[in-house]
């Protein structure tokens, strides 16, 4: 196929059940807590949907209210999944049915992309030969980061791993400005090709139309 420019138009994210998202804390409330996904309305993470430190999935009591700032703050970032979708005004109600996968994500990094540039698939978590992970929420919201173990303490971010998580994100920026589909093989086969540029010449716009193409036509060429 011939490369083109396809620039897609960002719109609110319309969520379905299944759906692995990544979200930001916007507000703790009584039970529950708020949080942006990129739809319309925050969606909503309740309390006695969520596994407590310990990898403990329990009747929640009012020492757990009590706690909720311990567990999700505003401002941080969590993985989660979808549970409901509101028939009247379509809010989502997220869980975290396992402790494996979900739950608060580490020092990293988030890109938003336009949700419909996230190909949908059985893997949205994926540990790059980078020694970084990229997970690719299904509201088009996609963190770059660390190798972790939920409720794992992890060690100190070095230099290299964070020019790699910069250039990850920069090269994900890049796809998305050309209206590219992210997965992870694009996202390596991109990674790949910038290795030759410094991760700050990584924005200018003739390179990333060149990571773009680049990456584009090889992808293509995989599925010949």
């Amino acid at each position: 196929k011939q490369w083109y420019q396809r620039r897609v138009r960002g719109s609110r994210y319309r969520g379905e059940v299944g759906d692995i998202v990544v979200g930001r804390i916007t507000e703790v409330q009584q039970k529950k807590w708020k949080v942006d996904c990129g739809s319309r309305l925050d969606c909503q993470l309740q309390l006695s949907s969520v596994y407590l430190p310990g990898n403990v999935l329990r009747r929640k009591n009012l020492n757990d209210e009590l706690m909720m700032r311990e567990y999700f703050s505003e401002g941080d970032l969590i993985c989660a999944e979808v549970a409901e979708v509101g028939n009247l005004d379509g809010m989502l109600k997220i869980h975290m049915r396992t402790h494996e996968k979900y739950g608060k994500l580490p020092e990293g990094l988030l890109i938003k992309v336009p949700s419909v540039l996230i190909k949908r698939s059985k893997l949205h978590f994926h540990r790059l030969p980078c020694n970084a992970t990229v997970i690719l929420g299904s509201n088009g919201f996609v963190w770059v980061g660390p190798h972790f173990i939920p409720e794992q303490p992890i060690e100190a971010i070095s230099m290299t791993l964070r020019e790699t998580i910069a250039r990850l994100g920069n090269v994900i920026r890049a796809l998305a400005a050309y209206g590219v589909q992210l997965f992870d093989t694009i996202i390596l086969t991109g990674y790949d090709i910038s290795l030759k540029y410094k991760v700050k010449e990584l924005l200018k716009p003739e390179v990333m139309e060149h990571i773009a193409q680049e990456s584009y036509e090889h992808s293509q060429h995989q599925t010949l």
